[in-house]
């Protein structure tokens, strides 16, 4: 890979450790990946927040931040174990303190602690923009609806992007590799978010990394294709999807989705009847529309005794929401921030059984959590939330 002089400064060691290891990451990466050069990106978004998932990390982190590595493009963190005002005070000292030593080794650095799943709705890119985000849901959202560039990075590879503000030039930041190969024919048009999202579970495990161009679907919100994409890079590895074009070519492989494909899916992923201990909405974090129609579901109900409801979403939102989030809590839910039930502890809060209407978080609850989870649309979770 071809490196200009300052960049090969930079990986002789002469602006110190930290930008030498984060150079390396990235002229491997590059190697690997056959990319020929580094380019200029506007935004990176790091994965791998949680102190219940980062493990030895914690290090590392350490490590880059003593050395004096500072972020050179504008940074945000995915969520992190636990919410400043409510979990918060329902977890051990040691884990509350890990958690906060991992946020201000990144703080240090210059990275945002913003501690969100859909860091679009706090910083818009804009069209054409390069980036290195790693939180597959927002690469699917900032490829397909937003119009960025970005490869699907790994926590390390995204946070070394940010130390240099570069990351290299393959893939999804090439147009010949943004076409769509594949015709993903729905022949039933989903009808809610679990059912986007479903269908993406399911698409998801069949595309590998084929880029589809769906034809069907005539009715969906850009929270509706959140969950969509959020379910194909949950089952798959592709980065990007096409909704409102038409097939140009004739020799594209076209694969039908029936009505009772989405319908096994939302069954398969349905993993117990037992009534919930949790209801949880908000994976990937909700927006303010959605915010908005929680709160309308909620207006002059209350949430039942012994079932907590939990609302997840970003900082920035919750401000923005305000009037909503009253109405959600007043009605006896949480809407928590900087969380997210996956990467939480909730296991260890007495919790075995989850309600959610999102397709991700059901598909990795069981396997992240060890609870028992039922999918269903928003509507199915505030009623069984709620006395009737």
């Amino acid at each position: 890979m071809h490196l200009t002089k300052e960049e090969e400064k930079i990986l002789d060691g002469e602006y110190g450790w930290a930008y030498e290891i984060s150079m390396k990451i990235l002229v491997r990466l590059g190697d690997l990946f056959g990319a020929t050069s580094l380019i200029q990106i506007k935004s990176a978004h790091i994965s791998g927040v949680s102190y219940k998932t980062m493990g030895g990390s914690i290090d590392f982190l350490e490590a880059l931040a003593r050395a004096g590595g500072k972020a050179k493009a504008p940074s945000t963190l995915n969520p992190s174990s636990f919410d400043p005002e409510y979990l918060v005070r329902k977890i051990p000292r040691e884990h509350r303190e890990g958690q906060l030593r991992i946020i201000n080794l990144y703080r240090e650095m210059g990275v945002e602690p913003a501690l969100t799943c859909t860091p679009y709705y706090i910083f818009k890119p804009q069209r054409g923009s390069h980036l290195a985000w790693s939180e597959s849901s927002a690469v699917m959202y900032a490829n397909t609806v937003l119009g960025a560039w970005t490869n699907r990075e790994g926590g390390p590879s995204a946070l070394a992007a940010a130390l240099i503000g570069k990351t290299p030039n393959h893939g999804m930041h090439q147009a010949e590799n943004r076409q769509p190969n594949i015709v993903v024919k729905v022949e039933s048009n989903p009808v809610n978010e679990t059912e986007f999202g479903a269908l993406g579970i399911h698409v998801g495990k069949f595309l590998k990394e084929k880029i589809p161009l769906f034809t069907g679907p005539s009715n969906y919100t850009n929270e509706d294709l959140k969950q969509l994409g959020a379910g194909m890079a949950t089952t798959g590895m592709t980065s990007m999807f096409y909704y409102r074009e038409s097939p140009r070519k004739r020799d594209f492989e076209v694969v039908s989705v029936e009505a009772r494909d989405i319908e096994n899916t939302i069954e398969n992923l349905s993993t117990t009847s037992e009534a919930p201990d949790l209801i949880f909405i908000g994976c990937p974090h909700c927006s303010s529309k959605e915010i908005q129609s929680i709160a309308q579901a909620l207006e002059g109900k209350k949430v039942k005794t012994g079932i907590e409801l939990w609302v997840c979403t970003s900082q920035h939102i919750k401000r923005k929401a305000k009037s909503h989030v009253y109405i959600i809590e007043k009605a006896g839910g949480h809407v928590l921030c900087d969380t997210c039930p996956i990467v939480a502890w909730i296991k260890n809060l007495g919790i075995e059984t989850v309600m959610t209407n999102s397709a991700k978080a059901a598909y990795y609850a069981p396997t992240y959590n060890e609870v028992g989870v039922t999918l269903a649309p928003l509507s199915q979770c505030i009623e069984t939330a709620c006395f009737p």
